[in-house]
């Protein structure tokens, strides 16, 4: 049977025809590729990336910026001022953390190194300040000046409001060094007394010491001082002076240990005197004397050292003496106390001043 006639027997209805149509087109639009859509703004490049774990290093540690509050930033330290954390940070990029708020805990070594020197700068400002009062920062200061020489610098001060008033000052350094067979001592000293500001006492004095020693606990010293006295007066009358004295002297070691050490020794005296207020004068004489020097280390830190000399000139049999007798204690490694007690009677043929004197004195060692 043919389609026509079959068509014409079953004639296709309207509706069928319509369901059939958008069928078809569904199927064809199904199958078909979607049109593209406009790109609805340019195309922007893309950010700098904040470096984070995944663009650092793998398995490289991280810092940890710790808040106060416990809370933990990671990332790394990038700087350090006195008074500010610069942190990048994983996730919150460069962060800017007051000091006083938070720390951080480093776990590479530069890290560690940047974090050191900027302790270091940022102490540095505080240690210059605080050399003026610190004991230790002077004391430092002092060593890195003089080098191999040790010593110490003393002072002394005293103010007394009364009927006279009276001020007392002392500023001491001395110097020593030691070699094998030689130890070479320097000492400054300057002491100034005034009552009701008139200067009762103004002494610049200046001494040095050079023992060598010889086989057999034998030594030779010599030792030359200076002292210039600018407020001395006699029977009212002013009669300052300059007094250069030179011991030429050998002596015999008869204990030598780190706890003591006793000298005896004999020497020759040369005295020259300047008479520096009008009428200007000179004259030398000679004197023999004996000496004797000893150390002893006590307890509690506590050193006791004397130095003492018997004159006595052959030539015009006049007689003198003087004594230096001192006690200090080391409070620390660089600051140390102590009390002196000095002496000088009729030093044969010279018109110098004797005197005896008591100090408490503050002494900074080096």
């Amino acid at each position: 049977m043919r389609l026509s006639s079959v068509m014409m027997f079953f004639p296709p209805k309207p509706r069928f025809l319509m369901a059939a149509g958008l069928g078809l087109f569904a199927l064809l639009a199904a199958g078909a590729p979607a049109p593209a859509e406009p790109d609805p703004q340019p195309a922007q490049p893309s950010p700098p990336l904040v470096p984070t774990a995944s663009t650092m290093d793998e398995g490289a540690n991280l810092d940890v910026l710790v808040f106060n509050d416990g809370d933990q930033v990671r990332g790394r330290l990038v700087e350090r001022s006195p008074d500010l954390w610069l942190f990048r940070s994983e996730r919150f990029g460069l962060l800017r953390v007051p000091i006083a708020d938070a720390t951080v805990t480093l776990s590479d070594p530069e890290s560690v190194a940047a974090e050191a020197r900027a302790r270091a700068e940022a102490a540095e400002p505080q240690a210059r300040h605080s050399s003026i009062f610190s004991p230790g920062a002077m004391a430092k200061d002092l060593g890195d000046f003089f080098g191999p020489w040790h010593g110490r610098f003393t002072f002394s001060t005293q103010l007394r409001q009364s009927s006279p008033d009276t001020s007392n000052t002392m500023l001491e350094a001395k110097l020593q060094r030691k070699w094998q067979h030689d130890d070479v001592k320097l000492d400054a000293r300057y002491d100034y007394i005034d009552t009701d500001h008139v200067p009762t006492t103004d002494i610049i004095k200046g001494d040095a010491a050079w023992r060598h020693d010889f086989r057999n606990r034998w030594f030779s010293i010599y030792s030359p001082s200076v002292e210039w006295n600018r407020a001395y007066q006699i029977e009212g009358v002013p009669s300052d002076y300059i007094l250069l004295q030179q011991e030429f002297g050998v002596g015999y070691t008869v204990t030598a240990s780190r706890q003591s050490n006793l000298r005896v020794g004999v020497a020759e005296n040369l005295f020259d005197v300047w008479e520096t207020t009008v009428p200007e004068s000179h004259n030398s004489k000679t004197a023999e004397s004996v000496f004797l020097e000893a150390d002893w280390k006590l307890p509690w830190r506590m050193t006791l050292t004397e130095r003492g000399a018997y004159y006595y000139s052959l030539a015009s049999q006049i007689e003198g003496w003087e004594n230096k007798l001192e006690l200090d204690k080391k409070l620390t490694e660089t600051f140390a106390v102590g009390i002196r007690h000095e002496t000088r009677q009729n030093d044969p043929g010279v018109r110098v001043q004797d005197y005896t004197l008591t100090k408490f004195y503050m002494g900074i060692d080096f």
